[in-house]
């Protein structure tokens, strides 16, 4: 009973540590893991996935991407990454695509039959590294241990490297669905993504109207095949245009005053 307290102490005393950490947007975070244990974590989920998903020999395609992921990532603060971000095309028809800490991408194939142009990739793209500059995946991994997972495990799977074969780990990354009463946690997570990349691409010089735009295209792909909105890890279309248009203003401004203007063809 004493040890239970203990670790109840201890374990409060370290949430009340990390409880001042703020995402972008202001809101009150909980992180319990390192950059480099997070950075980790991503690598090796990345290699695994380069491992196991085919990977496109499309050089066009591949250009077409990459040229609009250095856009991007142009614009990421040297604190969230300062290296080289590894682009990885996946021939794969699934319309998706994520970001991971240590400077991870992958974009699928299907995504660009969805994607009209070089500004709705960067919508997706801005969204996905957007998740990396708020540290939802540390949020994640951290409700995660909270719930009964426990770092030490955590600790264990990092230092034998099956992070690629473990669905805890790669659903903490964003990876995965959950599914609970962490469903509006995600779609905190999906809100503060949107309005992140939606800054981002505006900074790189992408035209911010076409992430409205990306996420009717998204509604139609889908056909109408959705959940409702409070069974879904992600908001609604309808919603997330809403939101992105009333976020929208501001976003214009910065994409005026910015000098970037890329030109990516496919």
């Amino acid at each position: 009973m004493l040890n239970k307290k203990v670790t109840l102490i201890a374990l409060s005393s370290l949430i009340l540590l990390v409880s001042c950490a703020k995402s972008p947007l202001g809101r009150n975070q909980l992180k319990l893991y390192s950059s480099s244990q997070l950075a980790g974590m991503g690598e090796q989920a990345f290699d695994g996935m380069k491992a196991q998903q085919k990977v496109s020999t499309k050089g066009v395609s591949n250009n077409f991407v990459q040229c609009v992921a250095d856009a991007i990532t142009k614009h990421v603060p040297k604190s969230v990454f300062s290296g080289n971000w590894e682009l990885v095309v996946f021939d794969e028809p699934q319309v998706n695509a994520f970001a991971l800490p240590g400077g991870k991408i992958g974009v699928y194939t299907g995504l660009l039959d969805v994607a009209e142009n070089q500004h709705q990739l960067a919508a997706v793209i801005g969204h996905e590294v957007g998740h990396v500059i708020a540290e939802h995946g540390n949020e994640r991994m951290s409700s995660n241990t909270l719930i009964g997972i426990g770092m030490e495990t955590t600790n264990q799977l990092l230092e034998a490297k099956q992070i690629a074969s473990s669905n805890m780990i790669m659903a903490g990354l964003g990876l995965g669905v959950q599914v609970g009463f962490q469903l509006p946690f995600g779609r905190t997570h999906e809100t503060e993504a949107d309005l992140i990349g939606l800054e981002l691409m505006a900074k790189a010089g992408f035209q911010p109207q076409q992430a409205s735009k990306l996420w009717q295209n998204m509604d139609k792909a889908a056909g109408g095949k959705r959940q409702p909105e409070w069974l879904s890890t992600h908001p609604l279309p309808t919603t997330r245009i809403k939101t992105l248009n009333e976020n929208m203003p501001s976003a214009t401004n910065i994409y005026k005053n910015s000098t970037d203007r890329p030109s990516c063809k496919r």
